[in-house]
C-alpha cells in the first residue's frame, strides 16, 4: 500500500518474485508534478535508496540529502530510490562472484557477488513497470546512478539495457570488485543508445597512500576508457582527497543532475 510520507514524497514496499524478497522504494515527485497534469518526466533510478533523501534515514547517519537539493534547484525529475538489503547488498550490486584479484588485493578471501543480473531483473521487469504506469514517466529514456558496488551494478544495467537507461552517473564506482568481467561485458556490447557517463573516483578512497586506493583510480581508468571509445559524451574526474564515505560523496550530489540542469541556482 502506498505511504504518503509527504507533498512530494511517497514510499511502497515490493514483493518481489524474482529477487525472493522485500524491498522499500522512495519515490520523488518534483514540485511541477502536481500542477502540469500532462506533463511526462526522467526517471532517476539509484541504489542504497536509505541514503538518497533524508540523514535520518541513511545508513551511517549521512545521506546525500537529494530532497532538500532538488527542492532548492527546482529540478524536474522523478527519482525512484531502492533500498538496499543491508545483507544482500554486496551480492546484489555484483552481478559475478569476486574472484582471485579481489582475494589477493583485500587479503580476504570471502567470496561475494553473483546476484547482479537478478538485481536489475527486478528493477526492469518489475519495479520500472510499476513506476510507469503509476507515474508520468518518460519510459525508454531514465537516468540511473549508483555510489562505489553501485557503481558497478548500474554500469551493468546500462549494457544490458541501454534502450532503457541513456544517461548514467557513477561516483567511486568499486569496479574492481569485477574488474575482469564488467571490461568484458563493456567490451562485447552495442552502447550507441547511451546519451552520456559521467565517472569520478578520488585519491583516497580507502585511505591516503595505500594500494587499494591506487587501484581504485586505475581500474575507473580502464573503464573509463573503454566507455569512452563507444560513448563520447563520457566524462571521468579524479577527486583530490576524496574519500569513501558519505560526508565526500554528497558533495558531488550535483553530478546527478547535470543532464537535467540547464543552469545552477
Amino acid at each position: 500500500m502506498m505511504k504518503r510520507l509527504w507533498f512530494e514524497m511517497e514510499s511502497f514496499q515490493i514483493v518481489s518474485s524474482i529477487l525472493k524478497n522485500n524491498r522499500l522504494v522512495r519515490v520523488y515527485l518534483p514540485k511541477s508534478y502536481s500542477k502540469f497534469k500532462s506533463k511526462r518526466y526522467p526517471v532517476l533510478y539509484m541504489h542504497d535508496g536509505q541514503n538518497v533523501f533524508r540523514d535520518k534515514d541513511a545508513i551511517g547517519g549521512v545521506s546525500l540529502g537529494l530532497e532538500e537539493y532538488v527542492e532548492k534547484n527546482d529540478i524536474d525529475v522523478i527519482i525512484v530510490a531502492i533500498d538496499q538489503v543491508v545483507e544482500e547488498r554486496k551480492d546484489e550490486y555484483c552481478p559475478w562472484v569476486s574472484g582471485d584479484f579481489v582475494r589477493e588485493l583485500t587479503g580476504n578471501s570471502e567470496s561475494y557477488g553473483g546476484k547482479g543480473k537478478h538485481y536489475i531483473e527486478f528493477i526492469v521487469h518489475e519495479l520500472k513497470p510499476i513506476i510507469d504506469s503509476k507515474y508520468r514517466t518518460i519510459s525508454d529514456n531514465s537516468l540511473m546512478a549508483g555510489i562505489s558496488l553501485g557503481g558497478l551494478i548500474t554500469i551493468y544495467a546500462a549494457c544490458k539495457y541501454p534502450h532503457l537507461f541513456r544517461t548514467i552517473i557513477c561516483l567511486s564506482s568499486s569496479f574492481w570488485s569485477n574488474q575482469e568481467e564488467i571490461e568484458k561485458l563493456i567490451d562485447d556490447s552495442d552502447l550507441t543508445l547511451i546519451e552520456s557517463i559521467y565517472l569520478d573516483c578520488g585519491t583516497n578512497e580507502a585511505g591516503e597512500g595505500t594500494r587499494l586506493s591506487d587501484e581504485f583510480i586505475k581500474s575507473n581508468q580502464i573503464i573509463y576508457r573503454k566507455l569512452k571509445d563507444k560513448i563520447p559524451n563520457t566524462k571521468f574526474v579524479v577527486i583530490p582527497d576524496a574519500e569513501h564515505s558519505y560526508r565526500f560523496f554528497k558533495r558531488r550530489k550535483r553530478e546527478l543532475f547535470l543532464s537535467l540542469q540547464k543552469s545552477d541556482k
